[in-house]
């Protein structure tokens, strides 16, 4: 019995000693195996909540750097610094216009060694290849001006800035005269400066070839004033058609825009016109819609002649789905306060009947240009405007450089000719000034008795060196131009060839081109600000 006792407690015992050492969990491999997918859920979840981490944290930092970059940007340009007075001892510059080639000018030029005197009769520069745009209201009028003011008040040396216009140039006794040309006077509103250098850059106006009634019947679009004119105009026209009661034959010749000349400024508004009849016109006015017409005249064969044949056939088959009629090879012989008489290629004269005109036909000279020729007889002799030789200096006369659309070259009047020939002008003053620096350093070390003979020659080959002023060479960037519908072309030199471009593509990069073009980084800002605001509410239609 005690055996029996003792071989079951040994049995209990045993099974203890089994139990206890049995694993109650699956073996170590089952339970890596079960935990695994849990396992790699969590490290995707850590690697991807990192990733997300720094993806914030760098577009953080770049809000932030990019915030601070444009606050040190607006206030440095909101407060310039001091700036050196006039100074007797160094010659004047006086600058005509403050357009495309006098503001490059101005960027350009280091006063540290003029004194500069600015006169203008606009006290702004307008940046004029987003003209059409403010015509129409998808841009306003003051995100496309920048005051002249902005780029003297950040030069080395003061520049005096008049608001005035030019009324004559004595290029014998180097004297400008200039009036006040704001509506309130004081009481001095007429005077005359000396000049050292003059820079003669008061552009051209606009060339109506004699046409009579232009002047009296048609608008402009050159000026900044001339596109707020037009916008008004546009929506006289409008507004007269919408009022109750008019016939229909009178609102087709209400509705009925005719823009004059083929070239960038005329296709430019006929697209942003375009634009704005169907984005904007159509929904605020319905009852209008079916008598929309927009043409375009050109007296030569085709639109935008200094484009490729590929990018003229575009924009005429874009014009074309646009219903924008396209009348090539025909000439305004007469416009009237309703009508506009028109001969084309059969030499067969018709009357059109519009509501709004708009003269986009090329430029002529100024009135004190054509005086400025006649004190020149002998050497001045070019209806076009002023000749000047290869270094842009005005042909018979000292001291006088004359540049863009009022000079008689070989170059296209564009913006892009004068602003380049602004730079090299600044480039050529900063050249002669130190030319003349190093001569009087010259004078000084040969009557110094302890000039060193190599200290004499280092200067005579720096004074070589800066007196070899090269003469102006055009450097063609490309052609741009906007046909409406979002899209835009483009002639650009690639290579020893050229890349002919057109679409909506082209029109991104059309305004990527003007903003970075632009003269400040409130234009940008401005600018666009004022395309967001057209993209999502559309242009106003009101009529101021």
């Amino acid at each position: 019995m005690f055996a029996a006792r003792a071989n079951f407690r040994l049995v209990a015992l045993n099974r203890q000693l089994v139990l206890k050492h049995t694993p109650i969990f699956p073996s170590t491999s089952a339970r890596l195996y079960a935990t695994a997918p849990q396992t790699v859920h969590a490290a995707r979840q850590s690697r991807w909540r990192s990733f997300l981490q720094t993806v914030g944290r760098l577009t953080l930092a770049t809000v932030v750097l990019s915030a601070g970059a444009f606050v040190y940007v607006v206030q440095r340009d909101r407060n310039p610094g001091e700036q050196l007075a006039h100074d007797p001892s160094k010659k004047t510059i006086v600058v005509l216009g403050s357009g495309w080639a006098a503001t490059s000018l101005l960027k350009k030029l280091d006063t540290e060694y003029y004194n500069v005197v600015v006169i203008s009769p606009h006290n702004y520069f307008l940046f004029t290849p987003l003209l059409p745009s403010v015509s129409v209201g998808t841009l306003e009028a003051r995100s496309v001006i920048q005051p002249t003011r902005y780029i003297t008040r950040h030069k080395t040396r003061r520049v005096e800035v008049y608001e005035g216009e030019a009324k004559s140039v004595d290029v014998k006794n180097k004297t400008v005269t200039f009036e006040d040309n704001s509506d309130i006077k004081g009481a001095v509103s007429t005077t005359t400066i000396p000049y050292d250098y003059l820079i003669y850059a008061v552009g051209a106006e606009n060339q109506t070839f004699g046409i009579k009634g232009i002047r009296e019947h048609a608008c402009f679009l050159k000026e900044l004033p001339d596109a707020e004119k037009l916008r008004t105009r546009l929506m006289d026209c409008v507004e007269t058609a919408a009022f109750k009661g008019q016939a229909p034959s009178e609102i087709d010749r209400l509705m009925h825009i005719i823009v004059v000349g083929g070239g960038p400024t005329g296709v430019e508004f006929a697209g942003e016109l375009h634009d704005f009849l169907v984005d904007d016109l159509h929904s605020w006015y319905p009852e209008l819609a079916n008598h929309l017409h927009i043409s375009l005249i050109e007296a030569l064969p085709n639109v935008l002649p200094v484009f490729s044949k590929q990018l003229i056939q575009y924009t005429e088959s874009t014009f074309k789905a646009n219903k924008i009629d396209i009348l090539t090879r025909t000439m305004v012989k007469e416009v009237r306060e309703k009508t506009v008489l028109v001969q084309g290629e059969n030499k067969e004269l018709r009357e059109i009947p519009y509501g709004l005109l708009v003269w986009a036909a090329g430029n002529t000279s100024r009135q004190i240009t054509r005086d400025l020729m006649a004190q020149l007889p002998n050497v001045q002799n070019q209806r076009r405007g002023l000749l000047v030789d290869d270094h842009l200096r005005l042909l018979g006369a000292d001291g006088v450089f004359a540049l863009g659309d009022c000079t008689a070259t070989l170059y296209a009047p564009t913006a892009q000719v004068a602003s380049q020939q602004g730079k090299y002008i600044g480039r050529v003053l900063e050249q002669m000034a130190k030319k003349e620096q190093l001569e009087a350093t010259l004078r000084s070390l040969r009557v110094s008795p302890d000039a060193k003979p190599e200290e004499i020659e280092a200067v005579v080959k720096q004074i070589n060196k800066v007196a070899n002023i090269k003469p102006f060479h055009y450097s063609h960037q490309g052609s741009l131009a906007y046909i409406g519908s979002e899209k835009a072309v483009a002639d650009l030199p690639l290579f020893n060839g050229n890349l002919a471009t057109g679409g909506v593509a082209t029109f991104l990069f059309w305004r990527s081109a003007y903003i970075s073009n632009l003269l400040s980084l409130r234009n940008r800002f401005l600018v666009l600000n004022d395309w967001m605001k057209v993209k999502l509410f559309g242009r106003d239609v009101s009529r101021e």
